[in-house]
């Protein structure tokens, strides 16, 4: 593995609640417009979670064509109309077609298509069971999908690891590129807005069961419930420096470091350590030091235990730092779109570090937790390097550390 040639991002596309494309998707981030919203969906108004981040104004018609539509699920149809942005955005670098790979992560798949099916099973026989039943539920369909419509045949991957994985996809795309690959396209989107999928995700004691859109999702407050879930995710460009400067790509950010580790399930306590381990890690691989993070993305879980371990964790890695540093949570005004839900946090930290201002946590007003939590308005600052965190519900941790465009290798 060549640790000269360095990951950067050269596109961006959104799908999310509050915006499509980056450019509403930013808009509505740097005003800390809320997205959170009572579920109305059909055969989910019976059941205990009644508010997430919802996406209503996407039409895949149109934007995927019939072949891949009938194929694949909601939360594909976000990652092709993504990965659409980002190519384009970044200008789709004209490259040998085994030079450009894809990775997405995901913790849902295909859960409306899956139930679809099994009714169509079970209510009227096999026979009007698709076919592609078979691969559309799969947390592999969308970067099959992506490829194939691409045409891209280089290093392709999942990750199937927990919320975390999110971030873990990015850093696995930039090491695609230093063992060799040209360029990857890499991000996750999630639709877990749907009856199987909410049925399934009902055993989260940490998701939120207020039904109040205003007061369902608050990381770090003192009237913290718990999260409230959100569909949508974000796609990426990732290029080598040096070939995406000779094609004369516009670089946005570069991807500096990342760390991960696994703390088991059940105790929020535990995740200290190994979020702590992580962002070493992170800063040990960009070369950082801890006093030269400008903002730090939270994973800002609203489980008070969780909360708490966050906040020591960026105690323990950034030491004095940790009390000064800028920290914020944009996705308490959407909802954590589980995989999706990092990824959308770093489009918002190369956005952040592009228009030099840091957006606030949505909801969120004041925070007895010794952090400088942005809240209320956008704070302009200077933001050069920025620290995106997650965490899974099942024990991953993860860190990644961001420079700006213009902040070299």
């Amino acid at each position: 593995m060549d640790t000269t040639r360095r990951a950067v991002v050269t596109g961006m596309g959104v799908v999310a609640p509050n915006g499509i494309g980056t450019d509403s998707f930013w808009k509505a981030t740097r005003e800390g417009t809320p997205r959170l919203t009572r579920i109305t969906r059909d055969g989910c108004d019976h059941l205990p979670l009644t508010v997430a981040g919802l996406i209503e104004d996407f039409d895949p018609v149109g934007t995927v064509e019939d072949k891949f539509l009938v194929q694949t699920d909601r939360f594909t149809h976000f990652a092709l109309h993504a990965a659409d942005q980002a190519l384009r955005d970044a200008g789709t670098p004209d490259l040998p077609e085994y030079a450009i790979g894809v990775a997405t992560a995901s913790s849902s798949g295909g859960g409306a298509f899956g139930q679809r099916e099994l009714q169509n099973l079970w209510g009227t026989g096999p026979e009007l069971v698709g076919p592609y039943q078979s691969i559309a539920w799969f947390y592999a369909a969308s970067t099959g999908q992506i490829s194939i419509r691409g045409g891209f045949k280089g290093p392709c991957a999942v990750l199937a690891d927990d919320e975390a994985g999110g971030l873990d996809a990015i850093a696995h795309a930039g090491r695609s590129i230093m063992r060799g690959a040209d360029a990857m396209v890499v991000g996750a989107a999630e639709a877990p807005i749907a009856p199987y999928s909410m049925v399934c995700q009902l055993g989260y004691r940490e998701l939120s069961r207020a039904d109040d859109p205003a007061r369902a999702y608050l990381p770090f407050d003192a009237a913290a419930c718990g999260f409230a879930p959100a569909e949508g995710g974000a796609v990426l460009v990732l290029e080598e420096r040096e070939a995406a400067e000779r094609r004369g790509a516009a670089i946005r950010a570069t991807v500096a470091g990342h760390g991960a580790t696994f703390t088991g399930t059940d105790d929020w306590a535990a995740s200290r350590q190994g979020l702590a381990r992580a962002i070493g890690q992170a800063l040990a691989e960009a070369g950082v030091g801890p006093d030269e993070i400008d903002v730090v993305f939270a994973d800002a879980l609203a489980v008070p235990a969780a909360d708490h371990a966050e906040v020591l964790a960026l105690g323990d890695a950034l030491g004095a730092h940790a009390a000064n540093v800028a920290v914020t949570a944009p996705k308490a005004g959407i909802g954590r779109a589980y995989c999706g839900g990092p990824v959308l946090d770093v489009a918002a930290a190369v956005l952040a570090m592009e228009h030099g201002v840091i957006p606030p946590t949505p909801g969120v007003f004041s925070t007895d937790y010794d952090i400088d939590l942005v809240t209320g308005r956008a704070r302009a600052a200077q933001v050069r390097t920025a620290l995106v965190l997650s965490r899974g519900l099942m024990g991953c941790n993860a860190a990644l550390v961001l420079r700006g465009g213009d902040a070299g290798p």
